[in-house]
């Protein structure tokens, strides 16, 4: 959309916008716009924004450090919404999102399914600290942000656990066979070369939403990995039929 920031400067500065919403993440998008005073709010997936962090617990103030060019595109669609913002007269927040679960997305999900994992997915199996964060926790901060008047313009958006991948994916399997014990699962592989095993180990980050708690008011629906799949496994009746 910013591709064509002259057209919606011109078509934004005399309308009666209260809220637009612009969630970037690898495979969900979403963008909300209400009539009334000027208000802008603008979300992007923090994976990578902040960069090669050592490990180290980040918060808002960190300074982002970018280094792949999917992260650097995020981080330059954070600073155009932020500047359309500014341009039309009023302060934006920028939700930095962890990675996107929930009802059809999980690792539930992906589990029943038995599909061979995504590139992308492999790369992330040695982390040791993976941020996530439950769809329905999403909601409820951009909820909270609606309705009050946030002080600061950046906020993570992550539940209290950055667990790693395998960790997660190895819970919800003993959830999935606790459910139905006669299910016939294979292993997923989840081989990765040595080379995208040093480069997610150079890249570990925990990241803080005590911020997010504090001045957003969030109180998270499901804290952890735990809560958010036993919700998941619990919607699901048939494990043949899901939601996708």
């Amino acid at each position: 959309m910013l591709q064509h920031e002259e057209l919606l400067r011109s078509s934004l500065v005399d309308g009666n916008l209260q809220w637009l919403c612009y969630l970037s993440s690898t495979k969900m998008k979403f963008s909300n716009a209400f009539e009334s005073k000027y208000n802008l709010r603008d979300a992007s997936c923090l994976a990578g924004v902040y960069g090669d962090c050592g490990g180290e617990l980040v918060d808002e103030d960190y300074p982002t450090n970018p280094k792949s060019e999917s992260a650097k595109l995020r981080l330059a669609s954070e600073e155009g919404w932020s500047n359309l913002a500014h341009h039309l007269g009023f302060s934006p927040q920028v939700f930095r999102l962890g990675g996107i679960y929930g009802p059809g997305r999980s690792a539930i999900n992906t589990i029943l399914k038995q599909e061979p994992l995504s590139e992308g997915q492999k790369m992330r199996k040695y982390r040791k600290y993976t941020s996530r964060v439950h769809v329905d926790d999403i909601c409820q901060a951009l909820m909270s942000a609606i309705y009050t008047t946030p002080p600061r313009e950046v906020y993570n958006i992550v539940d209290d656990d950055p667990a790693p991948r395998e960790e997660v994916f190895e819970y919800a399997r003993k959830l999935v066979l606790k459910k139905w014990p006669g299910l016939n699962l294979e292993h997923l592989e989840l081989e990765e070369s040595s080379g995208a095993k040093m480069r997610n180990q150079r890249g570990e980050k925990r990241v803080s939403n005590t911020r997010m708690k504090k001045e957003l008011g969030v109180q998270l629906l499901y804290p952890d990995y735990k809560s958010g799949l036993q919700s998941i496994i619990d919607q699901i009746e048939n494990p043949f039929f899901q939601c996708s």
